[in-house]
């Protein structure tokens, strides 16, 4: 397969705990096909993002505080800060999915690939298209991260600019 690894199993139960730090309540956050990650940080953007080929300027954002244990969001787009810090080995990848109740809700969330080698507390997109709002609690679930072992590690793991993000 000219030298890509390929996913061998999806990794479950206890042993995620190893590739997660910062776990609330194992107990409850723990899936049988991955882990939730609450929501830490909401932010608001501020500006317009500049991406190019060899060019990346960031939009600004302006962090959205909570009122009495919750943020109350109108529809909109939104950046968010997991609470839980992912460390990855060279032959682990994760994806990340919207928990289903945040959808019931009308709440969509965007993740990328977490690549072999990630270390930090991720971020994502999420989108409120419920035409009320919606109220979330910090430290809410809202999405599942799934991990899967590899034939065999990669050559290279990720060094990118996102590695050791918000630690």
């Amino acid at each position: 397969m000219n030298g890509l690894s390929v996913v061998e199993t999806l990794i479950s139960g206890y042993e995620i705990l190893k590739y997660v730090r910062e776990v609330l309540d194992a107990d409850i956050q723990l899936q049988p096909a991955g882990i939730d990650l609450r929501v830490s940080q909401i932010f608001r953007f501020r500006s317009a993002g500049v991406l190019g080929f060899n060019e990346r300027r960031l939009p600004e954002f302006e962090e959205v505080f909570p009122e009495n244990g919750y943020w109350d969001l109108n529809p909109g787009v939104y950046k968010i800060r997991f609470a839980e810090v992912v460390e990855l080995p060279q032959d682990v990848l994760a994806l990340c999915f919207p928990r289903s109740s945040l959808l019931r809700s009308g709440v969509l969330v965007s993740c990328t690939v977490w690549d072999p080698g990630y270390v930090g507390r991720g971020e994502a997109l999420m989108h409120v298209v419920n035409p009320h709002g919606v109220k979330l609690g910090v430290g809410s679930r809202v999405v599942q991260l799934i991990f899967f072992k590899l034939n065999k590690a990669v050559e290279k793991a990720y060094e990118g600019f996102y590695k050791g993000e918000n630690l």
